[in-house]
């Protein structure tokens, strides 16, 4: 297994990306972008990347923020997210494609993208901006779109995994995704596990102590099994 620190940029944005492969395999084969949550690029993201590696994909645990500086108060920080959220994100996940398009090992003509929280929002929206990708799969990810995709416009399939019991992201807020995926024609599926709230993918969101996150060791199964089934559909596996 290789693991590397990846250098691209966005603009004049700086990025490491962190990518794994199974060099035992020769040709080229699926590339998988996997999209952080709002705390940046960790071990979380890096590990899915190497099982997604381990499952015969090249995988990019993209960064989409670089260095920053961290805001002073909760007031700063929700302004800097939504400046974030409205002028860049859409433009760091597509960098985060070209990087993982670009490796001699990814067949561009079948590309996913997977995402956490802020990752799975930067999924969905790299999927309505209409970017070239065989699926994307939302785990708990933010589903309020910067604007609503449009009839033909969104070319992958779509795959959202979301706690029923996420109180940020409410299932008024699913309805409308489904309502929203419904009008453009979109190949689309939600999964909907019970008594699993925010971040319930990833083990360290219990340290945190906050409410409304918690892990959940069977929902995080349960859409982990999920994805493969849906990554080998769309991939033809």
């Amino acid at each position: 297994m290789k693991t590397q620190t990846l250098e691209y940029q966005e603009a004049d944005k700086a990025l490491r990306g962190f990518l794994a492969l199974d060099e035992s395999t020769s040709g080229e084969r699926p590339g998988v972008l996997v999209f952080h949550e709002n705390m940046g690029l960790t071990d979380h993201e890096k590990e899915r990347a190497v099982q997604l590696a381990e499952m015969g994909y090249v995988a990019l645990a993209c960064d989409l923020f670089g260095e920053r500086t961290a805001p002073a108060s909760d007031a700063e920080r929700r302004a800097a997210f939504e400046e974030f959220r409205a002028k860049k994100l859409v433009a760091r996940a597509q960098a985060g494609f070209s990087a993982l398009a670009a490796q001699p090992q990814v067949d561009q003509a079948r590309m996913a993208a997977i995402g956490f929280c802020l990752g799975g929002m930067a999924s969905l929206e790299l999927a309505r901006s209409g970017a070239e990708l065989k699926g994307i799969v939302s785990f708990h990810g933010g589903l309020t779109p910067l604007r609503p995709a449009a009839g033909g416009e969104v070319r992958a399939k779509v795959l959202v995994c979301h706690g029923a019991a996420d109180p940020f992201i409410t299932l008024e807020q699913v309805n409308a995704l489904a309502a929203e995926m419904q009008a453009a024609a979109v190949d689309w599926q939600v999964i909907l596990y019970g008594g699993a709230m925010h971040g319930f993918t990833n083990p360290a969101v219990d340290r945190l102590n906050r409410p409304g996150l918690a892990y959940n060791a069977a929902a995080d199964r349960r859409s982990w099994a999920a994805m493969q089934q849906f990554l080998a559909e769309v991939f033809g596996a």
